[in-house]
């Protein structure tokens, strides 16, 4: 299962660290979203990440960075289509069944989202039932290229897994332990084993 992980929409201190922390880690992507946040501000931090791993990152704002850094882009409310030329790795935000459909054909792969009660965001609770995730997989929507986003944690990867879903997007549950000694230290435990550090 590929493992993603959303920045928090703040800057927090020692941001930078961790996430090269999570790609050394085997962390498939990092999307950089700071929806508040200048064009210098973002490049700032890309420019702090290990370069090895620019293109392993995804923007959901102030595209025409990823143009210059390598990497990939995510189209959201805020900014719905890609640059023109447009030729590298995309995402795109989801949430309904019907955007699923929409769009994946268009991306190399979707968010579908709350599949649970968010972490991060107050009463922002899952909007699908058990019954549509199951018929949305049985029917092939729901597939590899369809990422699990919204109150995941390490021990709803197996259920994730088991619905069909290629991959989760963790938030919440990430930044709010950030400053662990854990996060740092143990990042295999923390994911269950999901993360396949590179070599």
């Amino acid at each position: 299962m590929r493992i993603i992980v959303i920045t928090s929409p703040e800057f927090i201190p020692g941001e930078v660290s961790l996430i090269n922390t999570l790609m050394e880690g085997g962390l498939w992507r990092m999307h950089i979203r700071k929806p508040q946040a200048s064009l210098e501000e973002v490049r700032q931090l890309i420019q702090g990440i290990d370069s090895r791993w620019h293109e392993r990152l995804s923007l959901h704002d102030h595209h025409e960075l990823a143009m210059e850094y390598g990497c990939g882009i995510h189209l959201n409310a805020r900014n719905p289509q890609p640059p023109g030329g447009w030729q590298g790795k995309t995402s795109a935000s989801c949430h309904s069944i019907e955007e699923v459909e929409e769009k994946k054909g268009m991306c190399d792969y979707v968010f579908l989202s709350p599949i649970f009660n968010s972490i991060s965001k107050q009463g922002y609770a899952a909007a699908f039932s058990e019954e549509q995730l199951r018929d949305a997989s049985l029917t092939g929507i729901i597939d590899k290229r369809v990422v699990a986003l919204g109150g995941i944690t390490p021990k709803r990867l197996t259920e994730i897994e088991s619905r069909g879903f290629g991959g989760a997007a963790f938030l919440g549950y990430v930044w709010n332990q950030a400053e662990g000694e854990s996060f740092r230290c143990d990042l295999d435990t923390i994911f269950d084993g999901y993360l396949k550090p590179e070599h």
